[in-house]
């Protein structure tokens, strides 16, 4: 499981889009692709959506850097910035409707490229609202190695994994409890299964996963977390004693 930050290349000179993934791998983010082309990113977006844009304004083809942002923010809401050689006040202008969370003027350097990457994320952190419940439609998530991220228009929801209790199975969404909230996340079980740290997490029934530490008691049938009494499947049950006897 990666836990890294997803970056997509939307650029049209390739030897500086080589360059720069070959800096961002550097600098320990994941590079999911490089396209030269808007119509070529809108398509990668929808097979696999990165956390970050990094979108090239003087794109040549249909689609320009901003009309490729325009287009992507119909239906997907990921943190965008710009590369631009030179750009004049009209395009300027034009770039600050899609809201961008930085620019990096060509030719860049290394210093800049990490910063503004950096700057983009500590914003994408600090952009957490105090109203915690997110709507399903058109929402995402992300997971790092202490936190879950729930990306939803131009707001992240942090959720620290130490503050998970446990999550249920609703069809194709999962809803996480917390502490002192509910959270509503439009992906399955299975799929949250598959990026949750495993030390911390197990899957104990077809609907549910449950964060191990905060287990309080564990019955034939079920075990108990603050007071709510979660199935637990034959078949898993081994599985949870041998992981309570090593904590």
């Amino acid at each position: 499981m990666s836990d890294k930050i997803k970056i997509l290349i939307v650029e049209d000179e390739m030897v500086i889009a080589a360059n720069i993934s070959l800096q961002l791998t550097e600098l320990g983010y994941e590079v999911i692709g490089i396209v030269p082309r808007g119509e070529d990113a809108l398509k990668q977006i929808e097979i696999n959506a990165p956390d970050i844009l990094l979108l090239d304004i003087n794109l040549k083809g249909a689609l320009d850097g901003i009309e490729t942002a325009k287009a992507m923010q119909k239906t997907h809401n990921i943190p965008i910035i710009y590369l631009t050689a030179n750009i004049d006040d009209a395009n300027f202008n034009r770039a600050k409707t899609t809201h961008p969370y930085g620019f990096i003027a060509k030719p860049y350097k290394k210093l800049d490229l990490q910063r503004t990457i950096e700057l983009t994320i500590s914003q994408i952190t600090s952009e957490t609202k105090t109203s915690y419940h997110t709507e399903p439609e058109h929402s995402e998530s992300y997971i790092l190695s202490d936190s879950v991220f729930v990306r939803h228009n131009n707001t992240m929801v942090k959720v620290n994994i130490n503050d998970i209790l446990y999550i249920e199975a609703e069809r194709n969404y999962c809803r996480i409890y917390s502490k002192n909230r509910e959270y509503l996340l439009v992906i399955t079980l299975k799929d949250m299964d598959g990026k949750l740290p495993s030390k911390h997490f197990l899957r104990v029934h077809r609907s549910f996963i449950v964060s191990i530490s905060k287990i309080n008691e564990v019955s034939n049938t079920h075990i108990v977390i603050e007071k709510k009494a979660i199935p637990i499947s034959k078949s898993l049950k081994e599985e949870l004693l041998k992981r309570l006897q090593t904590i």
